[in-house]
């Protein structure tokens, strides 16, 4: 709850503070309330007590326990109950509400009229009936002894239609080309209604006759007061059988006493802006009229300020709790505000803990920073000679220093320091110098890597400043600021090789195009001086002569490049002379490998017969195959082709089995040369 103070009239705003999505769930809610200081503390009056975007209208019903608003987007009407705290229901609309009536004394009889022309009336239940009305309507008004509504807005004519007859009436016709507001007074049901010209004609409804016309617009300009344009009647209200306030396009609000043409007094909110809303406060005789940036309250016989509000959000509309000091708001924003005043009234009975909550606060009261005043040390008060004031009413302490009128300040510094117009001379002149200064040549930090790069680019840079400033062009995005080529200035793989083959190529052409601008920058310098303009050509020199100028830098250039291109030439030359010097004289040693275990030496003609290989078609291979035998193409009984793959064995497979045969061949001879051994000795025994 936010707290505010102006002419010692303290202001409690209950809807100050942060609002929840409706989205949220209870458990995120309570989540965020253990969280958060700010939502833990707020103060929610009425739960839900907003509009999606905008609230345009709000009112509350004659038996004090329903509060209605209207507004956007979608167009709605909402329906809070007091007694329960929170919302009752909520109704979308076709078309945005101009204004509402509730005819009842709770929210079972209400009239809505909309911006097309629309006028419908809802019960208890809903919807009930929809008419149409022949002009767009601005504004209406119930006449409670006959029934009848008087609608005024773009014509004029007053149209009324008959509630109990259930049809138009003939409407009224007034001098007026358009109409903005009307009233009827709750005593005498005098109605009245306000014209875009400024003037308030007065209709006796018994006898459908004018019996009165006021012409507001030339009341309302005094000798302090500055409008522009014709001021149009905005807000209008009847106070009792005799008063009537009267709120103008340009920011003036009237009271008038209906026996008389004059105005008793005349009001400015100094904003120029156009009166929203009037209301009559009868237990401190004050009016309290809002523009859509101020709600002041003054007093009506003397017009001296109470105390005044300005919201964050701009104003729609204003609502007084009847028999309270509560205030409520209807704004340029979802949320609608609700003010607490004590001094206008007690809180309503549904919320009457709020006094004990006030009185709670007022028993703590914490020091409030007002706008009015100016916070001066002591210091500040023996320069400005008011030393002597402290411990007056004029000064109250706050922390290390004092609080005093603003209006007292200014004087008292006027007075003080009579030579405040030299002072701020000569801080001007100050601030001209600072400004040149930073204009001149300073020095910059050059960075580590591609230092001549950022060089140029600096140059470049104050080049383009100037050429923009003549020419009133925007500069250009500088490569050092910019971020995304903030690494090459700092990481030494992007630092330029000036020795590489496309810098040697392209310098030349760069180093030209810069003499070239600079050459340019000085012509249009030359030309400035002179007070000719950048398109004419300077004079003595024809534009053959520049042409020609400009092919001798071409020329100039190629036979820069040719040179770079034959320095390029020679220096590649030299360096292959150099290798080969260098291979002639090494020799070459006989340089013996080892093969791991299990792999197999590949001799260099293999791979060559693989490739040829590899390049025969697929036809080729298998008739290669075929020959090899490793490969068997036969036909089956079914008439399709049956083909059979040998995969070839590799070296070390084929050296074992060759291993493997000696050693059966050897073990095969060995057993033939011992049988033969045997069948010798057998044959000697038997000789023997």
């Amino acid at each position: 709850m936010q707290v505010s103070s102006l002419n010692e009239v303290k202001i409690y705003s209950l809807s100050a503070g942060r609002s929840l999505p409706e989205w949220l769930s209870d458990r995120k809610k309570r989540a965020l309330q253990k969280k958060d200081v700010d939502i833990r503390r707020r103060i929610e009056l009425i739960q839900d007590f907003e509009m999606p975007t905008v609230s345009t209208k709000i009112k509350v019903s004659r038996d004090g326990q329903y509060i209605m608003a209207v507004g956007t987007y979608k167009p709605r009407v909402r329906c809070f109950d007091t007694y329960q705290l929170s919302q009752k229901f909520e109704r979308c609309l076709d078309s945005e509400v101009v204004t509402f009536e509730i005819l009842s004394d709770d929210y079972s009889k209400i009239v809505f009229l909309q911006c097309g022309r629309f006028v419908e009336f809802h019960s208890q239940h809903g919807h009930y009936y929809r008419t149409r009305i022949p002009k767009f309507g601005r504004d209406f008004s119930y006449h409670y002894p006959s029934c009848d509504l008087y609608f005024v807005g773009a014509s004029s004519e007053v149209y009324r239609l008959n509630l109990e007859q259930g049809r138009f009436l003939n409407s009224l016709q007034t001098e007026a080309s358009e109409s903005n507001v009307c009233d009827i007074n709750p005593v005498h049901f005098l109605f009245a209604m306000g014209t875009a010209e400024g003037k308030v004609e007065c209709w006796d409804p018994r006898t459908r006759n004018r019996v009165g016309l006021l012409d507001c617009a030339l009341s309302s300009v005094t000798a302090d007061t500055e409008i522009e344009g014709l001021p149009s009647i905005s807000a209008l209200k009847f106070d009792g059988a005799l008063n009537m306030a009267v709120g103008t396009s340009t920011g003036q609000v009237l009271l008038y006493d209906l026996r008389s043409s004059n105005p008793l007094i005349v009001k400015d909110h100094h904003y120029g802006l156009p009166i929203k809303s009037v209301q009559f406060q009868h237990q401190l005789d004050l009016i309290i009229s809002a523009d859509s940036r101020i709600i002041k309250m003054w007093n009506k016989d003397t017009g001296k300020i109470f105390t005044s509000m300005e919201p964050e959000h701009d104003i729609n509309d204003v609502c007084l709790y009847p028999n309270s000091g509560m205030l409520m708001t209807a704004n340029e924003a979802p949320k609608m505000n609700i003010y607490y005043i004590p001094v206008l009234g007690p809180a309503p009975k549904w919320c009457s803990f709020l006094d004990n909550l006030t009185e709670e606060l007022e028993e703590n009261p914490e020091s409030t920073v007002y706008d009015d005043y100016k916070f001066v040390t002591r210091k500040d008060l023996e320069n400005l000679g008011l030393a002597h004031l402290i411990g007056s009413s004029l000064l109250r302490a706050y922390m290390h220093g004092f609080f005093m009128d603003i209006r007292l300040y200014h004087k008292a510094k006027m007075m003080a320091n009579p030579f405040a117009y030299e002072e701020y001379r000569r801080e001007k002149i100050r601030q001209k110098i600072e400004e040149t200064r930073a204009q001149r040549v300073q020095l910059k930090k050059l960075p580590k890597v591609n230092k001549e790069l950022a060089l140029k680019l600096i140059e470049e840079e104050g080049e383009e400043q100037q050429i923009s400033k003549k020419r009133k062009q925007k500069n250009l995005p500088n490569l050092l600021k910019d971020d995304r080529f903030k690494v090459m200035f700092e990481n030494p793989d992007f630092q330029v090789d000036e020795q590489s083959e496309e810098f040697r190529l392209l310098n030349p052409l760069v180093s030209k195009i810069s003499e070239k601008r600079k050459r340019k920058l000085k012509i249009l310098e030359e030309l400035e001086a002179q007070g000719q303009e950048e398109e004419e050509e300077p004079e003595g020199k024809a534009s053959d002569a520049e042409s020609s100028e400009s092919s001798d830098d071409e020329k100039g250039w190629v036979e820069e490049v040719r040179k770079q291109r034959k320095l390029l030439r020679q220096e590649e030359k030299l360096k292959r002379q150099e290798r080969l010097k260098e291979d002639q004289q090494t020799l070459l040693k006989p340089q013996f490998f080892e093969i791991k275990e299990g792999e197999e030496f590949r001799s260099f003609k293999d791979s060559a017969k693989k490739q040829k290989l590899m390049k025969k078609t697929l036809e080729d291979r298998l008739k290669l195959e075929e020959k090899l035998g490793t490969l068997n193409v036969s036909d089956t009984t079914v008439g399709s082709k049956q083909a059979t793959f040998k995969l070839k064995k590799s070296e070390q497979q084929r050296k074992q089995q060759e291993a493997e045969k000696r050693h059966r061949q050897e073990r095969k001879s060995l057993r033939r040369s011992a049988s033969h051994l045997k069948s010798r000795r057998g044959r000697g025994q038997l000789f023997h």
